[in-house]
């Protein structure tokens, strides 16, 4: 009767197993789709620095108002685009996160299935067990017994 239990829990596991998977999938997704953001944003970021290197090199020299002018126009859409994956990097973290909590939800469902299933067939084999030690115990009590004397 148990194992009949563990069998008809077959296909609920296995779509346990399609979800938990598919969410396993999401969350690689989502882990590569935050390295790329932050990936994005360390090189604007180096980009950055050595552009204010160059300010630097180039202020010793002496520069004209029209390099400042660009100078300053870029150095600002620049800032502009930092912050904006700034934003994109914090959106991909809180998504990873939120990814990452439905997979821990289905990887939790689809483990308690297993131990359940699990569960039950135990409960069948020691059934089964059971009945086979009755049996032999009913086999033992209809043999004849022998007397040691002979």
């Amino acid at each position: 009767m148990a194992t009949s239990r563990a069998a008809r829990l077959a296909p609920v596991v296995e779509m346990a197993q399609k979800a938990e998977r598919e969410a396993a999938l999401q969350l690689g997704r989502a882990q590569g789709m935050l390295g790329q953001a932050q990936a994005k944003l360390t090189d604007l970021e180096t980009y950055l620095h050595g552009y204010q290197q160059q300010w630097i090199n180039e202020g010793q020299h002496g520069v004209s108002g029209q390099w400042l002018m660009n100078y300053q126009r870029f150095l600002s859409q620049l800032d502009v685009a930092i912050a904006q994956q700034q934003q994109a990097v914090t959106w991909h973290r809180n998504n990873l996160d939120k990814v990452r909590e439905v997979w821990q939800q289905r990887y939790a469902r689809l483990e308690g299935l297993r131990k359940l299933v699990q569960r039950y067939v135990d409960e069948a084999r020691l059934a089964e067990d059971k009945r086979e030690q009755k049996l032999l115990d009913e086999l033992s009590q209809r043999m004849p017994r022998r007397d040691s004397h002979e």
